[in-house]
């Protein structure tokens, strides 16, 4: 029997799912209202957090997290350059420049070793650091938070469900801010949890939380202690005029509708399952990957955390091998096998490049030389991760 195409990430949606978004296109509220609220209390349930603020995406959470520190011209902030473009794009669309930290040769984290460099470079001028924890595993957040006083913005897009030691050296959940300012999500079809598209940022800081509501909001407020314009905001009894609302700051539409916090209330409901199922899989997969050593090896565990397994990257020796990745990934996909590459550093993106010049990360190079992402989704089984390995095996082989 034929074998679907087995992409590298998938969403799983189910009838309750489904009943889930059709109860809110019955109902009065297709955005803003009580199920966007339900869907905020649940993520900060999930991570601990003070408060969750829903947002369009997670492109739209970090900006909403750079307008939210004020970042802006002259202003430098630090980004790990093993990350998605948004990350770095952030930091631009409010006028700040970017200072590309370097990352772990073999997890393609920022440590506090290459947090420290970049802050030298960046100087004086450093106003903010965004660590990215990518394909489940976590930047260490005590060690970071120990290296600058600086806020500090977690890219969690990946790790949603997952954990990393906390103050007592316990667990804490990711997005519990333990050491960090604001930490983002994204809920984009191929991460664990989906709304088709949609985002969100954790925070503890109240003062924050605000801000962050409001400028994903036109900038406007109706909250009466917020008001600058008391004589016009104000009747003559001193209440508020019920039509009454204020914009302060500029701000955009970034709300995340019913509709698609429906979905994923639905979906944060079963993050737990999600989250074991995909690690029975990276669990299989890392077993079976013993037998393609040296060539290829699973990016190593990383220590003090507890992933979420968000995609499963390998690190080839394609030199070794005898071919070259753009080959491998071909010839996969003639067997049905969909790879991607997570990712291409960001400081080698023309705009960044035209910006900044050249800039040499001997870490981030060296993973990206060596990584290939293969297919980890919800609803695969280990029949098909063996497949997945033994086309590998081949394809690999075939080159050498």
């Amino acid at each position: 029997m034929d074998r679907p195409f087995l992409r590298y990430g998938r969403q799983r949606i189910e009838d309750d799912d489904i009943a889930a978004v059709a109860d809110v296109l019955k109902s009065d509220f297709l955005t803003t209202g009580p199920v966007v609220e339900a869907f905020e209390a649940k993520l900060a349930d999930i991570t601990g957090a003070k408060h969750a603020v829903s947002c369009s995406s997670g492109t739209s959470a970090l900006h909403l997290a750079a307008m939210a520190l004020d970042l802006r011209p002259g202003d430098h902030a630090v980004v790990s350059a093993m990350t998605f473009l948004a990350t770095a794009n952030a930091a631009r669309c409010v006028g700040a420049e970017v200072t590309f930290a370097d990352v772990d040769p073999d997890t393609g984290l920022m440590t506090p070793d290459t947090l420290t460099d970049a802050l030298e470079r960046a100087g004086p001028k450093a106003k903010a650091v965004f660590p990215v924890h990518i394909n489940g595993q976590t930047s260490d957040m005590a060690a970071l938070r120990a290296s600058t006083t600086l806020p500090i913005v977690e890219d969690a897009c990946h790790a949603l469900g997952g954990a990393h030691q906390g103050p007592a050296n316990e667990m804490v959940p990711v997005g519990s801010c333990a050491f960090s300012d604001i930490a983002i999500f994204s809920f984009h079809p191929v991460k664990t949890v989906a709304m088709g598209e949609g985002g969100a940022l954790t925070s503890n800081d109240a003062s924050l939380a605000r801000r962050l509501r409001r400028f994903r909001n036109i900038g406007m407020t109706r909250e009466v202690d917020e008001f600058q314009e008391h004589a016009q905001a104000l009747d003559t009894a001193g209440d508020a005029n019920p039509w009454y609302y204020e914009m302060s700051e500029l701000g955009f539409n970034y709300r995340a509708s019913a509709i698609h916090c429906a979905l994923g209330l639905s979906q944060l409901g079963k993050l737990d399952q999600f989250v074991a199922d995909r690690d029975h899989l990276m669990a299989h997969y890392r077993d079976r990957l013993r037998t393609l050593a040296p060539v290829v090896h699973p990016v190593p565990a990383v220590l003090g955390c507890r992933p979420s397994w968000h995609i499963c990257v390998v690190l080839i020796d394609f030199a070794q091998a005898g071919t070259d990745r753009a080959a491998v990934m071909r010839e996969l996909a003639t067997k049905g096998i969909g790879t991607q590459v997570h990712y291409l550093p960001v400081n080698r993106q023309p705009y960044y490049r035209q910006r900044y010049g050249e800039t040499t990360l001997t870490g981030a190079d060296a993973y990206y030389d060596r990584i290939l992402t293969l297919p980890l989704q919800v609803g695969m089984t280990p029949d098909d991760v063996d497949y997945v390995l033994q086309c590998l095996t081949e394809v690999l082989g075939a080159g050498g």
